[in-house]
């Protein structure tokens, strides 16, 4: 069976370096990190006082007051990101197209500062006092299915969550659903809102995070020798993909196509990545050959690069196991380091800064890289963006129980 081409026609982000996905990766092009003291709660709570917070984000610019009160942050993250990438690519729902436009946006943990809330109410006030609206804002599907319903797309509607690496999976599943015919359009993506205190308390607890409360700009480091661990971040990414021709013919813009999906399992350990990054390696190699191509066609990978010691190490062995000595000539760099990790968004952030890559032919940098780590001795693209125009690039997501998740985008032209 011929598989239909499937294309990248509009973005749309909120991220602790932009409210929209242009000031996002303008953002990251200059190098701006989004990591601060953090406000959503009292940070004496716990023992990370910092975070990339989306700064400035008010819900009701888009969504009216009664609405977005029945949304947890990251559904309200998942509903603007999604709204901002449905006017980019000019896509409505008409009586002919509406059962043939899906929508598949994940999150990696849902609605935990709802769940925090509710349990606070019911623990201080009784458990007749919990809201309605509880486990309608707090499940993670809830981002998918409410721009389903604001926006009439009546095609598949559906939620991955593979912790980090759910919004890669998402657009990757979306992908395969319009390759089979099963919708001509989706928006696909992650929404994630965990900076709370039990978010950053249980990510503490699991000694993932970095403590530089001292300094936290330079705390997310890929690839450094001092790193210490992520900084956690938020915030949402929404890419819609197309068939084709259905969106040649309503005149869209095609700004990438979508190429090459693989995903693998580390079957290892619950949070540590496979000794020499096998199973990541297993991922990219289904993803090239899904994409049909050499490892040597590669020009840039935006890296899952977490800034923890176990993620680096292992996902620069994967790269150079697939690429060989084409590893050393192809460049990498972990966007995480402006960012944060935005966990379950983290896919679909970094493949929209792909896409962005491929269409104006710069990568973006990986800041904070002063010393490099001796086992991580690839072409990071270190302090500065870098000119360069390539014509197919990677994304790798990786996540806690042992998720791998690689997507290929090739420059439309």
């Amino acid at each position: 069976m011929t598989r239909r081409r499937v294309v990248v026609t509009g973005l749309g982000c909120v991220s602790p370096i932009g409210l929209t996905a242009e000031e996002t990766w303008q953002s990251a092009l200059a190098g701006i990190s989004g990591a601060a003291p953090l406000t959503l709660f009292d940070a004496s709570l716990v023992p990370v006082r910092f975070g990339c917070e989306v700064k400035g984000f008010d819900p009701t610019r888009y969504v009216e007051r009664k609405d977005a009160r029945k949304m947890d942050r990251f559904t309200q993250f998942g509903v603007v990101a999604a709204q901002e990438a449905v006017a980019h690519a000019g896509l409505e729902a008409t009586e002919e197209t509406r059962e043939r436009i899906g929508v598949l946006i994940g999150s990696g943990i849902g609605g935990i500062a709802t769940l925090e809330h509710e349990m606070h109410t019911a623990a201080t006030k009784g458990y007749d006092r919990i809201s309605p609206f509880f486990i309608p804002m707090m499940i993670c599907d809830m981002a998918s299915g409410q721009v389903s319903i604001r926006h009439g797309f009546g095609g598949p509607n559906s939620c991955v969550v593979t912790a980090c690496a759910t919004g890669t999976h998402s657009i990757g599943d979306a992908f395969r659903i319009i390759q089979r015919g099963e919708a001509d359009a989706m928006a696909a993506g992650g929404a994630e809102a965990a900076i709370t205190p039990m978010g950053v308390g249980g990510f503490a607890a699991c000694r993932a995070l970095s403590t530089r409360n001292d300094d936290p700009v330079r705390a997310s480091r890929p690839f450094d020798v001092d790193r210490d661990g992520f900084v956690i971040g938020e915030g949402g990414a929404v890419l819609i993909l197309e068939e084709l021709e259905f969106a040649r013919q309503r005149g869209a813009p095609i700004l990438a196509e979508v190429i090459g999906y693989g995903m693998s399992a580390d079957a290892f350990h619950i949070t540590q990545p496979a000794p020499g990054g096998r199973g990541a390696a297993r991922a990219m190699r289904a993803a090239l050959a899904d994409a049909g191509l050499e490892a040597e066609s590669i020009g840039y990978v935006n890296a899952h690069g977490t800034s923890t010691g176990p993620n680096d190490r292992n996902e620069t062995a994967a790269i150079k196991a697939v690429f060989g000595e084409h590893a050393y000539r192809c460049p990498v760099s972990s966007t995480k380091s402006m960012t944060g990790h935005l966990l379950g968004a983290a896919g679909a952030v970094e493949a929209m800064f792909c896409v962005q890559a491929l269409r104006d032919g710069v990568l973006p940098p990986t800041i904070n890289l002063d010393s490099p780590d001796p086992e991580c001795d690839l072409d990071y693209v270190p302090h500065r963006k870098r000119v360069q125009q390539v014509e197919v690039a990677v994304s790798n997501s990786f996540g806690f129980g042992g998720h791998n998740a690689t997507l290929v985008f090739r420059r439309y032209a």
